[in-house]
């Protein structure tokens, strides 16, 4: 695994597959299987807003990418259940000047990514955050940070913070301490376009 990619995500360079997974049902079904691990298309219909018919048919494009795989059979044997192959993904927009199919592929599925999680805070803030004890909700929340970098010391920025949140992605269920619990942690990385002026001050919005 290199430092690059501390996660052990996969990496989809292929813009097709990048198209491939820039659909509504798609992300939402590699988003469950992430969370919750392997299911049916029958368990995941309700979840994504599909059929099982459809989601079916969704899995298996997932599949021809190498996105999501089959799962050890659960006590209906009849039923095959899906699984995806790294608990999570990443992937970049081409560096080359001359591949525009793979900077717009990239493009869109950043795109619907945006629009599936930008309004999970407000929904948290709305529907969970009322309902924690106060050792969940005092470390919880948003922080706002403006830096002015170069690309380098961004990319060197965005690999320390994987350093430090590895190993926690990558253990074991087993070597959790008890009373754990799911905590997204959603890292929105924006640099500000050519032309913005600079505010001046770090961690004060422009």
């Amino acid at each position: 695994m290199s430092s690059s990619n501390r996660m052990g995500d996969i990496e989809i360079t292929d813009p097709q597959a990048m198209r491939a997974l820039a659909h509504p049902v798609r992300l939402a079904i590699l988003d469950r299987l992430n969370r919750n691990g392997p299911a049916t298309a029958t368990e995941l219909a309700p979840e994504v807003g599909a059929t099982p018919s459809v989601t079916s048919w969704h899995l298996r494009h997932l599949a021809t990418f190498g996105l999501v795989r089959d799962s050890e059979p659960g006590p209906d044997r009849r039923q095959r259940r899906w699984e995806a192959v790294a608990r999570g993904f990443r992937f970049a927009a081409s560096q080359d000047p001359a591949d525009e199919e793979g900077r717009s592929a990239a493009r869109e599925l950043s795109r619907q990514m945006f629009l599936r999680y930008a309004d999970v805070p407000a929904r948290w803030a709305a529907e969970v955050e009322p309902g924690l004890d106060p050792e969940w909700s005092a470390p919880a929340g948003l922080a706002y940070t403006r830096v002015t970098v170069s690309a380098d010391e961004l990319a060197s920025i965005q690999d320390e913070m994987e350093r430090v949140l590895a190993p926690y992605a990558n253990r074991d269920a087993a070597d959790r301490p008890e009373g754990s619990r799911g905590v997204r942690l959603m890292r929105y990385v924006l640099p500000e376009g050519a032309g913005e002026q600079d505010a001046g001050r770090t961690g004060q919005p422009s």
